[in-house]
């Protein structure tokens, strides 16, 4: 097994980000999935999830993400100052139980003995300090071999959750009766009625050692994919990346299906701190504040006699009339208009449109790259037009292409081009010509963001068009 560096602290965080986040389509997307987007505050939930953890009780954190955000992830932590232990990366979505055993099999490693604490990263909790507390109330019953689980006091029928039913034993660990499953709206009423019912937030603590055997014991079918995926991880100064073709023998199950629900020594402390699963559009309307006919808004939106309605645009201009209890979300490539009540079918949708091959499940019309990003803003027979932004010293790859040419003009910054060996530097307002063929580079040579706008003409446009002869990123 490679090296880790995981930390000899009390307890070591998991963050468990390779979720795609299919319910806050259309903001949400394959390549870019809610967790990185700034949706409350001015953090993404996966930065807060990580500053979250800026406590003495805690480790730096220990990152698991699909291998395409590797570079989002990287760029993230960077931006909110956040040093993990390891940034491991999972070739393939295998769901929380493989990611969940291997982060178990890394801390091992080190110390069997060590407590994990699971997390998602899409989660709103409004108190640090008293999240901390709440978790160190754990520990001791994690240390004597249980799994333990954080539960809040539901606040209505909500049926996009999990429910805990508690029995009256314990304290501050209360053992776990038994689990519902998302029940329907009727279920969920009959349940927040009763006083020993938790929502499940989805965060576990739990000893390295007991997660492993609990695995072994009735999930024993994880075992040798998430060994064989260590034992053959390649680590690069970034990166931990796990071998593909053991991780994907790994079932794509959740923790709860795969163990949670089998397993017989299960506890729950109430977190009794302000919580707010961030994981659909009805759920983002909870947290936001309302105007007095119990609207949500964000972004240019204009409403008119509507009322107990989200509406929420990253850019487009977005107008509601006469509606009641919807969410209506625009970007500049999709529109989303859905019934408040019914927004956690969204992500069956979703999943229907992946099926069916849809673009915009897949990528933003932002691409993003470790670099920056691109948009493009217009496409043709021929030719395509799109918007770059470079990050100071970032550097695009050492390539060329075989049928396209581009016309690159600096709208803002300072950039270096490479062409055949050549090399200008270019300001506002300036522009170069690179022909069909031409072994070409461009990197940002100023202090702040360079923009710039490319011109493609050719026979073919796509993305593999490129040859890369040398590239910063790895890729």
């Amino acid at each position: 097994m490679v090296g880790w560096r995981v930390s000899e602290k009390t307890i070591q965080p998991v963050i468990l980000s390779g979720g795609s986040g299919t319910r806050l389509w259309p903001l949400s997307r394959t390549d870019h999935p809610k967790q990185f987007h700034t949706v409350i505050g001015r953090n993404t939930s996966f930065q807060e999830t990580g500053l979250r953890l800026q406590n003495p009780i805690f480790s730096p954190p220990l990152i698991l993400g699909n291998a395409d955000h590797r570079f989002v992830i990287a760029e993230q932590l960077n931006d909110a100052g956040i040093e993990p232990d390891a940034v491991v990366l999972e070739p393939i979505a295998r769901n929380t139980a493989p990611a969940a055993l291997t982060a178990a099999m890394i801390a091992s490693a080190r110390n069997e003995n060590s407590l994990l604490l699971l997390l998602p990263c899409d989660q709103l909790i409004a108190d640090d300090g008293s999240f901390a507390n709440r978790i160190a109330l754990g520990r001791e019953a994690a240390n004597d071999g249980a799994i333990v689980l954080f539960g809040v006091q539901p606040g209505a029928p909500h049926t996009g959750y999990g429910y805990i039913e508690l029995s009256d034993k314990g304290g501050p660990a209360i053992d776990v009766s038994r689990f519902v499953e998302k029940p329907d709206r009727d279920e969920a009423q009959r349940l927040i009625e009763r006083n020993n019912i938790l929502w499940n937030t989805g965060m576990f603590l739990v000893s390295a050692k007991s997660l492993i055997r609990n695995f072994e014991r009735h999930a024993p079918q994880f075992i040798q994919p998430c060994t064989d995926a260590l034992d053959k991880a390649v680590t690069d100064p970034d990166f931990v990346r796990l071998d593909r073709r053991a991780y994907e023998r790994a079932p794509g199950l959740s923790l709860d299906n795969a163990l949670i629900e089998h397993a017989s020594d299960i506890k729950c402390v109430r977190l009794e701190i302000p919580w707010s699963d961030l994981g659909s559009w009805s759920s983002i309307w909870d947290v936001f504040d309302k105007d007095a006919d119990g609207n949500a808004a964000r972004g240019d939106v204009n409403l008119s006699d509507t009322s107990n309605s989200l509406a929420f645009s990253d850019e487009a201009c977005l107008t509601l009339v006469g509606l009641d209890n919807v969410v209506a979300i625009a970007t500049r490539d999709a529109v989303l208009l859905a019934a408040k009540d019914s927004a956690e079918k969204i992500g069956a949708l979703a999943a229907k449109m992946a099926a069916n091959g849809h673009r915009a499940i897949i990528n933003h019309h932002r691409v993003h790259r470790p670099w920056g990003w691109f948009e493009s803003l217009t496409h043709g027979d021929r030719f395509q037009v799109k918007y770059i932004m470079v990050r100071p010293g970032g550097a695009l790859s050492l390539q060329r292409h075989s049928y396209r040419s581009e016309h690159w003009v600096v709208v803002e910054g300072r950039v270096a081009v490479t062409m055949d060996g050549k090399i200008s530097n270019l300001g506002r307002n300036e522009s170069t010509y690179i022909p069909i063929g031409a072994t070409h580079r461009l990197k940002n040579t100023g202090p702040s963001p360079a923009f710039l706008i490319e011109i493609q003409s050719g026979s073919y446009l796509g993305e593999d068009d490129i040859v890369r002869l040398d590239d910063a990123y790895g890729r």
